[in-house]
């Protein structure tokens, strides 16, 4: 009977203990979120430490049951987005839940700060121009500079050639070449007389213009920096054979299994062109050039890389130019010019937190002008070091610091032997940089950089500090808003500082805010700005050898709005870009009697630049349009300083790649194909003739048009390769 009254106690505690288990069964359910209270369809939902869970359906919605009971964790899983945790006490009574995920921080897909800058790239998602584009615009005659002069933000200056932007004067752009400083980036000419970049766009794989608010590891540019990144490994062998109607050149690439190396020569000779084409100059002799590069990439360890890039070029031609200042009213100009840059570089991670980039550069420029009446010497010699590095601190902060040296020697010498004058200046400067910046990110959304830098003069013995600050917010994943502010300083031009070292450094001051949006293939931007100038250097023009009337007494202020817009998707095997910029600035600096519209700066920039794809014809042809509203200009037979307005700027230039075969492309472009008239205002004496009247002499283009006709030929082991995407 005891076992009988044993079995029936059992079964009744365990009818109790399943009684109590199903009293415990607890429901869990709830939706989930992002924080926009967007529905998340197959999040992961589910109690830490145990295999109760479900994943949201469609609608974000969830639901499961659990027997567990007492304190526990609720956990939320959705890829891209942060986890989610929750302490619940199961008691049997229903929980509901509706969290709202955070995204989860990853800098590939963060937002990143553009104020400012236009990138071209192959591999940065967020950039409006690729590489391709730098070197196939229609008009920039295969000169990088040209092709950023299709870019909101610079003005036309046709009778200089040299970038100008945002009212800045063309020496307040620098040049970098893989982060070290290039002294004179452009080409000698005569005066009025357009000159080139020196640098062939075969050569560098990314380019980024910064026409304001640019980092704090780059100094001494008033306006804008242009940062040039030469190629790394490529992918085979390569020979490049070029056929033009001014000249010929060669190119070739050689890899093994961790380098390469690429080496070019080109020979220009403008003889039998200008012969046939009508020339506005008198040539004396036609413009003659020889010029090469050699670069040199290297693997090294895991992850480094080094970088040697050489380039030379001595190029030669003589003038005459009308000059109301002499008798017979004809200046001659004859010019030899020889340049040698050099710069290495090396960029590699130190370990999983550090990284480390270090470059050095030297300049030689030597210029031998006669003049008929003189001989004019121009030296400069110019070096760069810099060493940076970096480090992720956290996933959220890098900070990026170094330091770095320029050295700077510039030489003119005269000689006047009918007048007896002969005079030499030189100067030497040594400065020492160093700068901090950091990047905070609070979300993938918002980011702050935070930077400063500091720079001592020897020469001038002035330092200076500018500290630096952008941001940038993405609305969503397509557009975003960026800020930048920041001070800059420069030293005054070669051509004071040859006279005194009693200046001051010129400082300049850029607020910048932007806004940009790319959706399906099509780019809208939109910049506004504000700049005011400080200590610019103003002198007496009669006076102008007198070391003590030169000051820092000169300002100046400009502020405008840039707007881009690019559609690769309305017009199949079409491609197209719209710029504009409006800029209202004036001056008070050099010898102006007071503060005025300067003579490089245009109202109003348009650029309209095309390119189509003609599958048919095994062609690419394009066009290129640019407006810019007169700039003024100073006669000084009137009262009034800078009051007379030069005639626009017009022109409209085509070209047209045809693929023979595929490694064979002949090419052909005319630059002002409708003969728009251009004249950039006029050279005056710099006294009155006896009635009381300067004379002067209209300053014209060397051509109405210029005619550009080439064969491109590449060869390579798969026979694939060519150069369309190398040609202007």
């Amino acid at each position: 009977m005891s076992i009988y009254i044993r079995n029936i106690v059992i079964i009744i505690v365990a009818l109790m203990f399943c009684s109590d288990i199903m009293a415990q069964s607890t429901n869990i359910k709830g939706v989930i979120f992002d924080t926009k209270n967007n529905s998340l369809p197959g999040a992961n939902i589910y109690i830490e430490g145990t295999y109760d869970g479900a994943s949201s359906d469609a609608n974000g919605k969830f639901s499961f049951t659990t027997n567990e009971t007492g304190k526990h964790v609720l956990k939320v899983d959705y890829i891209g987005y942060e986890s989610f945790r929750k302490e619940v006490e199961l008691t049997g009574k229903e929980v509901y839940i509706e969290p709202n995920l955070n995204e989860s921080f990853n800098q590939l897909n963060a937002v990143t700060i553009i104020a400012g800058v236009f990138e071209a790239s192959e591999t940065k998602k967020a950039v409006v121009l690729k590489s391709l584009d730098i070197v196939t615009t229609a008009g920039a005659l295969g000169d990088i500079s040209g092709a950023l002069q299709t870019l909101p933000g610079t003005s036309t200056i046709g009778e200089s050639g040299r970038l100008f932007v945002r009212g800045g004067h063309s020496g307040e752009t620098q040049t970098y070449i893989d982060g070290t400083l290039v002294h004179e980036p452009y080409t000698t000419s005569a005066p009025n007389t357009a000159v080139r970049g020196r640098f062939n766009p075969f050569m560098f794989s990314g380019t980024v213009f910064s026409t304001g608010g640019y980092s704090a590891e780059y100094g001494q540019a008033l306006s804008s920096v242009l940062l040039l990144r030469t190629n790394g490994l490529q992918q085979e062998d390569q020979l490049d054979i070029s056929i033009m109607s001014i000249g010929t050149g060669v190119a070739g690439t050689k890899l093994w299994e961790s380098g390469a190396v690429t080496a070019s020569f080109d020979y220009m000779n403008l003889t039998p062109y200008m012969q046939l084409v009508p020339q506005n100059i008198n040539w004396n002799k036609y413009p003659q050039s020889y010029n090469g590069a050699i670069s040199v990439r290297q693997k090294t360890g895991k992850s480094g890389l080094l970088k040697t890039y050489i380039t030379f070029d001595k190029s030669s031609f003589s003038l005459d130019q009308e000059d109301p200042d002499y008798l017979p009213g004809i200046t001659n100009n004859n010019i030899d010019n020889q340049y040698l840059y050099f710069n290495t570089s090396w960029l590699g991670t130190l370990n999983d937190k550090w990284s480390l980039k270090t470059g050095v550069s030297t300049t030689g420029n030597l210029d031998n002008n006669g003049l008929g009446f003189g001989d004019y010497y121009g030296q400069l010699h110019g070096a760069n070091a810099k060493i940076a590095l970096a480090n992720q601190i956290s996933e959220k902060i890098k900070i990026r610091f170094g330091t770095e040296y320029f050295y700077k020697y510039s030489s003119v010498k005269y000689d006047n032997e009918p007048c007896s004058v002969h005079y030499l200046l030189n100067f030497t400067s040594n400065m020492i940089a160093v700068f901090t910046e950091a990047d905070i990110y609070a979300s993938n959304k918002f980011v702050t950089r935070l930077g400063g830098r500091y720079e001592y003069s020897d020469y001038l013995k002035k330092y200076n500090f500018a500290p630096r600050i952008s941001a940038a917010y993405k609305i969503d994943d397509k557009s975003q808003f960026s800020l930048a502010y920041g001070l800059f300083f420069q030293d005054p031009a070669n051509e004071y500082l040859i006279y005194t070292n009693r200046l001051d450094f010129e400082r300049a001051n850029h607020f910048i805010l932007n806004y940009q949006t790319i959706k399906e293939n099509r780019t809208f931007r939109a910049e506004v700005y504000y700049k005011d100038y400080f200590n610019l250097v103003k002198y007496r023009l009669t006076d102008h050898l007198v070391p003590t009337d030169h000051n820092n007494t000169g300002s100046a202020y400009a502020y405008g709005l840039d707007i881009f817009w690019r559609d690769r998707k309305t017009i199949r095997n079409g491609d197209y870009w719209i710029s504009y910029s409006y800029i209202d600035t004036k001056r008070n600096f050099r010898d102006y009697p007071g503060e005025a519209i300067p003579g490089f700066v245009s109202k109003h920039n348009f650029s309209l630049v095309y390119k189509h794809w003609i599958g048919a014809l095994r062609s690419q042809c394009g066009f290129t349009l640019k407006y810019s509203s007169p700039r003024c200009y100073n006669d000084p037979n009137r009262a009034d300083f800078n009051s007379e307005l030069m005639t626009p700027y017009r022109t409209l230039n085509v070209n047209w790649s045809f693929l023979y075969r595929q490694n064979v492309i002949i090419y052909a472009s005319i630059s002002n194909v409708t003969g728009f008239k251009q004249q950039y205002g006029y050279n005056y004496a710099s006294f009155a003739n006896d009635e009381g009247f300067y004379e002067s002499v209209p300053v014209i283009p060397d051509a109405k048009r210029f005619y550009f006709i080439g064969c491109f030929i590449t060869l390579t082991k798969s026979g694939e390769a060519n150069q369309l995407d190398k040609l202007e």
